[in-house]
């Protein structure tokens, strides 16, 4: 199954790609200006790699979980995507995201780390839905 995650902000969209449950790959993320430019650049992603369902972090389990799902189902009827849709836990994916990089990548923002916090949510989603994936 193609599927794509996105890691929604109110600045950017990180993004990322897989094909195969055994690996994920991060985007260039999106720099969002408006809802309606960042639901179309969204689209363009989707339709550009193909994918048959999307993966949006959200923040389970807290008081804004049902506010963010709220936003999330919003944004995505602008994206206008007829696959499923799935929500995975996002909770500390961007902090675990800067970790990786630390050192290695001077840190700017420029999305990279949006895209591999995408990353991390698509990889704890396949995680979790293995069994899913194999039918």
């Amino acid at each position: 199954m193609k599927i794509i995650a996105i890691d929604l902000g109110l600045k950017r969209i990180g993004l990322a790609y897989s094909a195969d449950v055994n690996f994920v790959t991060p985007l260039p993320a999106i720099e969002r200006k408006n809802r309606d430019q960042a639901s179309a650049a969204v689209r363009a992603v989707i339709t550009e790699w193909g994918a048959e369902a999307v993966v949006i972090g959200i923040p389970l389990g807290g008081s804004s979980e049902e506010e963010m799902r709220r936003r999330v189902a919003h944004f995505m009827n602008l994206v206008d995507f007829s696959g499923p849709v799935y929500f995975q836990d996002e909770s500390d994916s961007s902090l675990e995201a800067e970790a990786s990089i630390k050192g290695v990548i001077k840190q700017k923002k420029d999305g990279r780390i949006d895209s591999l916090a995408a990353k991390i949510i698509l990889e704890r989603w396949i995680r979790a839905n293995k069994k899913l994936l194999e039918q």
